[in-house]
Formats: C-alpha cells, structure tokens, sequence
C-alpha cells in the first residue's frame, strides 16, 4: 500500500472567519494548481483520494483530483486527530496494492508520518509526503519522499 499525505495550501488567515471555513487564498491555490500539474507528471497513479470537511482541505483535494483525474471523498477522520490509527481504520478493506492520498492539517499529518515511519518532520502547507506500507497490522512503513512546496514550484517551472 503507498499512502500520499498532503497538506492543504496556504489559506487565509482572517479573524472574522471559522476556522473550519477557511478558504485558500488566491496565490496558495495558484501554487496548489501548479503542484497538482507536477504531481499528474509524477504518474502517482491514485485508487482513492481522501479530504478533510474544512473548506481549505476540500479545495486543495478538489485541485488535486482534477490534475490527477481522479474524483475525492470528504472524510471527517481527517480533522486535527488524525493518525495512524485513522489510517489503518480507513485503509483496512482497501487492497494491498492501493494508492491512496489524504488531504490535511497540521500537526497531524506530521504525527501521522512520524507514527507510521519514525521519521520527524514539518508539512508545510502545499507539501507532499509518500510513505510505502510494509506493514499493514501494525500500520509501519517507509517514508519514500517528502516534497516541500518550493521543490514543487520550482519542477513547475520546468
């Protein structure tokens, strides 16, 4: 199983607005186009793509599927406790060989990557992390690549 955790892009960050409704802003959606065009290029190959209900997290996965073509499903495991366990949860029915992306927060998608990998690093909003699963009971795997936002603007520009 090869799971792909990305981080919404950058939203707005404006008191007046629940968190939950926060929308990205004109240049993070911008930028998430452009990382979705490198990721189509990356031939990712998704059986399934997941979003978190907040505004932000559906509309980066909506970008993302339409690069990858590939539809997305809202799931609430996807709020701020996700992790391991909700992965394992959500992917357990799914096969061996399934492809399957997540679209997040912070810190849980770092969490996550650390429960699952033991490695310790920082989504920034637009990154792009891929773990491949050699064990599924146990939900324990490799971290492959993580793909900072600048990585993917500058292959954008290629």
């Amino acid at each position: 199983m090869r799971l792909f955790l990305l981080r919404h892009g950058h939203a707005e960050h404006t008191p007046d607005v629940n968190d939950f409704d926060r929308q990205l802003t004109a240049a993070g959606a911008d930028r998430m186009r452009s990382a979705a065009r490198v990721m189509a290029s990356l031939d990712l190959k998704l059986t399934h793509l997941y979003a978190s209900p907040r505004v932000r997290a559906r509309q980066t996965a909506a970008i993302a599927a339409e690069s990858l073509g590939v539809s997305f499903e809202v799931k609430d495991e996807l709020g701020f406790a996700f992790g391991a366990t909700a992965i394992r949860q959500m992917t357990h029915e799914l096969d061996a060989n399934a492809r399957i992306m997540f679209v997040g927060h912070e810190p849980s998608l770092s969490s996550a990557i650390a429960d699952i990998t033991g490695a310790d690093v920082i989504m920034k909003p637009g990154g792009l992390a891929r773990i491949d699963v050699l064990n599924r009971s146990q939900m324990r795997g490799t971290l492959v690549w993580l793909l900072a936002p600048k990585v993917f603007d500058a292959l954008g520009r290629g």
